[in-house]
């Protein structure tokens, strides 16, 4: 357990930012994983021959396990150690990239996905965790920017070298590229990084867990098989109604514990609540376009897997300069107008993009999403950096992976619904009229499958109505996401303190004062 002492002791050691050093190492990986599948998507969709429902599960399997896992995954590191566990985390990640890269299968990249999806459940609450123990008031809000800008480094870098392996070798070099960056990430782990722990924290609730996962599946299960079965189907209907059943007897659970694992109490403070929430729609929307862009850029604007790695990087370098510029702009005039701003950001550029035609061309589309980016980073940073610095440091692993939770779950959610609006809207406008039965089912199963029976068929009016309908269902999708963060900005406008780090300095030094002078009565 890291005491008041030990913890002083850290925030004034230099060898605090070679350990920050070690937590972007892993970071990074993560970072650069999440991209690097993305942009192989449409590459993966003709070589496995996988539809538009089991590529949402190829990413929402590694979301929906993360999510699930996290919040005992934070207690096992304050339990167990911090370090010890992120260097678990970091092998198991390496051990599902390794077994994604000898699998043939959509339903075994899946269950590969699944495995890294808990390496890295261990892996991001654990390193948040341990920012408030190693770093103050003035200094977190640097270390959580570079926590977060090492995910947004990895993002750009995973598409460009994604594409360079995609070009050049089949589709599980993706997965082989993370054995050397996770193996970075250990030793990085190993030599720099302090271990800390809470021998106090609750214990795992594997109950609690079970009705977590499970219900975060089912929910995620019925979204992503709504547009094949439809939304008022018993499979999905079904499936929905399990997800509530067991979430509510999660919450229900949890908040009749005497030592919860799901720390609910930070949710009534409306700085945590509505800084997560920021958060959450973010990565919401951010999940969601990442998802979606791929294939666009690559059959509809047209190119290679390089080139689409090469296109998604006004978005990357929009987020890492306002991520950067975040934190001086909160302590100039504190989170609530930044984050707000940057959520307004966001919904223009959403419904910017929403005017997408198929003849638009690449510079429209690189103009929106760099002001996407630039809306990213200036709502996601100072909001995590405002709801970490609410999290008291002996809660700090379940308070942290509650914060994640939220996000991972808006990711989860924001794949599948979004990803499903795509695919309705383009089952729905997609012209397959004339063609035989197996080829129309083709056909609508993903875009690059119609333009792979319109280059067999040699049907260019098949490729040209394929385009158009996935487009129109982009554009549906962003203006759900700009109307949901105009929605989420005014909240943010209205309800979220602003309290400036400065403040919060003196708030817990007045708490630090009084609990030394009752110790000295």
């Amino acid at each position: 357990m890291v005491t008041v002492t030990q913890r002083d002791a850290l925030r004034t050691d230099p060898r605090r930012w070679w350990a920050l050093g070690a937590l972007v190492a892993s970071m990074l990986t993560l970072g650069f994983d999440l991209t690097i599948l993305n942009v192989a998507l449409p590459t993966m969709a003709g070589q496995l021959q996988a539809s538009s429902g089991e590529l949402q599960w190829i990413v929402d399997s590694y979301v929906v396990v993360f999510a699930a896992l996290m919040l005992p995954a934070g207690l096992l590191g304050d339990r167990f150690g911090r370090r010890r566990m992120l260097i678990a985390g970091l092998l198991v990640f390496l051990a599902g990239s390794v077994f994604g890269t000898l699998v043939d299968t959509p339903g075994l990249v899946i269950a590969a996905r699944s495995v890294m999806g808990l390496g890295a459940a261990l892996i991001i609450p654990l390193g948040l965790s341990v920012l408030p123990s190693m770093f103050g008031e003035e200094e977190r809000g640097k270390a959580v920017a570079a926590v977060t800008a090492s995910m947004a480094a990895g993002m750009p870098l995973g598409p460009l070298v994604g594409g360079l392996l995609l070009d050049h070798y089949w589709w599980g070099s993706i997965f082989l590229i993370n054995v050397p960056m996770a193996a970075v990430g250990i030793l990085a782990c190993l030599f720099l990084l302090p271990e800390s722990r809470d021998p106090s924290s609750p214990r795992v609730d594997a109950l609690s867990t079970a009705f977590s996962a499970l219900g975060l599946g089912a929910l995620v299960f019925g979204i992503i098989e709504a547009p094949e079965h439809g939304w008022g189907s018993a499979v999905v209907v079904g499936s929905f109604a399990v997800a509530v059943v067991l979430l509510a007897g999660l919450v229900l659970r949890e908040r009749r514990a005497v030592r919860p694992m799901l720390d609910l109490e930070l949710l009534a403070h409306r700085g945590f609540l509505f800084n997560s929430l920021a958060a959450t729609l973010g990565t919401f929307v951010f999940a969601g376009l990442l998802f979606m862009l791929p294939a666009y850029l690559q059959e509809v604007v047209g190119g290679d897997a390089f080139g689409t790695g090469l296109r998604l990087l006004p978005m990357m370098g929009g987020l890492m300069v306002s991520a950067r510029l975040s934190t001086a702009l909160v302590h100039r005039v504190g989170p609530r107008p930044v984050v707000t701003t940057g959520l307004v950001v966001l919904c223009f550029a959403a419904l910017l993009g929403s005017r997408t035609e198929t003849g638009s061309g690449y510079g429209f589309t690189a103009l929106w999403l760099t002001i996407a980016g630039l809306g990213f980073g200036l709502a996601m940073v100072p909001a995590m950096d405002a709801a970490l610095g609410g999290i008291p440091a002996e809660r700090a692993g379940s308070g942290s992976g509650l914060l994640m939770t939220l996000r991972q779950v808006g990711g989860a959610v924001g794949i599948a619904l979004l990803g499903s609006l795509v695919a309705d809207a383009y089952r729905d406008r997609i012209d397959t009229g004339g063609l035989p039965g197996a080829a129309a089912e083709a056909a609508r199963d993903s875009l690059s499958g119609a333009h792979a029976v319109a280059e067999q068929l040699g049907l260019p009016a098949l490729a040209r109505s394929a385009d158009a309908a996935y487009v129109d269902g982009m554009a549906t999708v962003l203006v759900v996401c700009g109307i949901a963060a105009l929605v989420t900005a005014a909240l943010t406008a209205l309800l979220l303190p602003n309290t400036r780090p400065t403040e919060r300095q003196g708030d817990a030094a007045a708490a630090v004062a009084a609990q030394e002078a009752h110790g000295r009565q």
